[in-house]
């Protein structure tokens, strides 16, 4: 016996600790809007959408389209030896070198390509507004992942509540077999069956503590928090109130509408599609001539220096002459158009033309499947929240129904018309009855959000 006592007084000391320590609602205080609002700020996934969207709104250039001329510049410089031996000629023999540096300027513009920049900087607008659908996506996926996390970890932390009010119950039924035991009432067994239901209460209560500290890690994960150790208290309840159900707001109808015209992955489908339909124009123009106009200037600098050696016949001795830095300067310049057309390439512009109407068919075929599952999703999610908000109601009862057959078996219990098994069972059914509770409002919570999210009303 001393050994279990010795155990029991531990156990009191630790979960005396636990709850002056480390129970929830001693941290700084955490709103769901609160929460919601860090999130947006340091999430992780938002910010490389929110760099990609960046990205894409500097790739809209009409710079990326060809539409302006190319100028380049360019230098040549050059070094030339020359050694000529010719008896025949009166410069018979000469040896020189030559300096040469030639600067140009050349333009080029395409001035028609088959409409080829417009479609171009069509693309990029695509792109840009498929990046800003892509962070409106990721925005909605983080809200809707926060609201989730945030009532998960409240659920957590009222469990902890419901299992420290069934260890309260389980401590007093010790003290009753102790004070029955102390008049000759009770015996071992009846106190060591106490002690066994408030050891595995306790068991029970120390492992929601960390599932709760689990739960909140979770939600400062999400939120994008570096300090995953935070001690926050959530100040957010989680409730249901039947009588603000506007059943307007769930209108199956209503709701539909909203969803064709909100979802954000419908929209970012219908960019696509149009993205598809973009790259079928893109090949189309390659089957225009392209014309373009082209200008060019140089100037060539040269500097010849050596020695020639002349001889013109006769008596008359060879005379060697050394080059004085002779310089030459040579100015050149081009204008004119080009136009070209690609007259037979094997078929390859007719494949390509072809894939890319392919591509909008399926681009239009997987907006339309997509729509499809949407709308029997929300109808789904519609069906099953209508159901929970009648369990939570069914709960409710459940959990009334359980606090008053707790209390009568306490009454009976004490007055020996019923054994400690069926004290204990009702005792669990009562924590049963409250988890059922807790988690019908999570999982109403839950589906709620998924309705505003498919339907575009989660970010507002």
């Amino acid at each position: 016996m001393k050994p279990l006592l010795l155990l029991l007084a531990l156990l009191l000391c630790t979960c005396a600790t636990a709850q002056t320590t480390s129970a929830p609602g001693e941290g700084e205080p955490l709103t769901l809007s609160d929460a919601i609002q860090e999130g947006l700020e340091n999430n992780y996934q938002i910010r490389i959408a929110a760099n990609e969207l960046e990205v894409a709104r500097n790739n809209n250039d009409f710079a990326l389209t060809e539409k302006y001329p190319l100028i380049t510049l360019g230098i040549n410089p050059g070094v030339g030896y020359r050694r000529l031996n010719n008896p025949a000629s009166v410069v018979v023999q000469s040896a020189t070198t030559n300096y040469t540096v030639g600067p140009s300027a050349n333009v080029n513009w395409v001035i028609f390509n088959g409409g080829r920049i417009k479609v171009n900087k069509e693309r990029l607008e695509t792109l840009a507004d498929l990046s800003a659908g892509q962070l409106q996506l990721q925005i909605e996926n983080t809200v809707q992942d926060i609201i989730n996390a945030y009532y998960n970890a409240v659920v957590q932390r009222e469990q902890i509540d419901v299992l420290a009010r069934v260890l309260t119950l389980s401590r007093d039924r010790i003290e009753y077999q102790r004070v029955r035991a102390e008049y000759g009432q009770g015996g071992t067994f009846d106190e060591l069956q106490a002690r066994d239901a408030y050891l595995t209460d306790s068991i029970s209560l120390t492992q929601q503590r960390v599932d709760y500290r689990n739960a909140v890690r979770d939600l400062l994960q999400v939120m994008g928090s570096d300090d995953l150790t935070r001690n926050v208290e959530l100040t957010d309840e989680l409730t249901y109130d039947p009588t603000n159900y506007d059943p307007t707001n769930y209108d199956p109808a209503i709701l539909e509408q909203r969803l064709l015209v909100a979802n954000r992955n419908l929209q970012n489908l219908l960019i696509n599609r149009d993205l598809a339909a973009l790259q079928t124009q893109l090949v189309q123009t390659e089957y225009a001539p392209t014309v373009g106009i082209g200008a060019g200037v140089g100037y060539d600098f040269g500097v010849s220096v050596g020695t020639q050696t002349f001889e013109f016949g006769g008596d008359q001795p060879g005379r060697e002459q050394e080059l004085p830095g002779i310089a030459s300067r040579t100015l050149s310049g081009n204008l004119g158009f080009t136009a070209s057309y690609l007259l037979y390439d094997g078929g390859n512009r007719r494949v390509r033309e072809q894939t890319a109407r392919l591509q909008e068919i399926t681009a239009q075929l997987d907006y339309q499947a997509t729509q499809q599952q949407l709308r029997a999703a929300l109808r789904n999610t519609l069906a099953l929240y209508e159901n929970q908000a009648r369990i939570i109601g069914i709960t409710e009862d459940l959990i009334a129904n359980a606090e008053r057959n707790l209390e009568i078996a306490d009454e009976r219990f004490r007055g020996g018309t019923i054994n400690s098994f069926d004290y204990r069972q009702i005792q669990l059914n009562y924590a049963n009855a409250e988890f059922q509770l807790l988690n019908a409002l999570l999982n109403l919570k839950n589906t709620e959000t998924e309705l505003l999210r498919v339907t575009g009303q989660i970010v507002r």
